[in-house]
């Protein structure tokens, strides 16, 4: 089937959404908008309004352009709320990662024994991938020990973690073996077992990349799913009517960490708020039960 669609200006854009349905207060205002945030950035927010089985995809209820701005905001600031959010889990994931394996084996440059992965391949592959980063690296540090100390070659693990993505620090803790050292940092965490810390930094990994992209969180279906427990150290949401691939199973395993990590933090109040600020957000489609916010575990 040839793809046979023509762009379309920004009025025309405009009169399109018009004989779909879509409402207008101020068509100029739109105009603007339409001019800094594209007209298929947007479907992705007028889609859940629309009969889309219709090749015309007409609405099916009264909707404003104004309310798909607020639509769209509102996915905005959720993102930002999320990427605060991991970034400490991520800083404190590092740091402990580094200094739990580091103190435990007495050795700087740690990361480079094979001893303490799950296979060779997976080692030479991780490694591999950490000196590329360690050569990518701009950071003072790096250079300064690369002018100063000619052995060993690589920089010790306080130095060498510090300038891996998240990406490959997710890798990197699961392709360590299942040691002492691995279950000490995962009940850091609240969990008992590495493999839910592993199965939780990737999907906050993969969610950290939609926000860094600026893709849509709200009302997504999402990919990496993280492994829900059914017995934490701490106290966890029923996990039973939760749906591992819609954005509130993420919330919960976020504000799970945050609340070991990062006492007082003002994540479940940023949410709530904005929750509330925005009353046309589906919750339901977004993975919340009705009494998410009179929980103890959200206070």
């Amino acid at each position: 089937m040839e793809y046979k669609k023509v762009p379309l200006s920004i009025s025309e854009q405009i009169t399109r959404l018009k004989e779909r349905g879509l409402k207008f207060k101020n068509e100029a205002k739109a105009a603007h908008y339409l001019s800094n945030i594209s007209y298929y950035r947007l479907r992705a927010y007028t889609y859940p309004f629309q009969n889309n089985d219709d090749t015309n995809h007409p609405f099916i209820k009264e909707v404003f352009f104004e309310d798909i701005i607020d639509l769209y905001c509102f996915d905005r600031r959720l993102r930002a709320i999320i990427f605060n959010a991991i970034e400490k889990i991520e800083v404190a994931l590092r740091t402990k990662i580094i200094y739990h394996y580091a103190i435990d084996t007495n050795d700087a440059q740690w990361y480079e024994n094979a001893t303490l992965f799950k296979d060779q391949a997976t080692f030479i592959k991780v490694v591999s991938r950490l000196y590329e980063e360690i050569e990518r690296s701009s950071e003072v540090f790096i250079a300064h020990y690369k002018q100063k100390y000619s052995k060993p070659e690589h920089p010790p693990a306080w130095m060498s973690l510090e300038v891996v993505s998240i990406g490959l620090l997710s890798q990197l803790f699961s392709s360590l073996k299942n040691d002492q050292t691995k279950k000490k940092i995962s009940k850091d965490f609240g969990l008992p077992q590495p493999f839910i810390l592993e199965s939780w930094v990737h999907s906050f990994t993969a969610l950290r990349n939609l926000c860094a992209h600026h893709s849509r969180i709200w009302n997504r279906r999402l990919v990496v799913k993280p492994r829900l427990p059914y017995n934490t150290i701490y106290s966890f949401v029923d996990a039973k009517p939760l749906f591992a691939n819609k954005i509130y199973a993420r919330l919960c395993c976020i504000q799970y960490i945050l609340k070991i990590i990062s006492p007082g933090n003002s994540f479940s109040d940023n949410l709530k708020a904005l929750l509330q600020a925005s009353p046309l957000v589906d919750l339901k489609e977004m993975g919340f039960p009705e009494e998410w916010k009179s929980t103890p575990f959200w206070d």
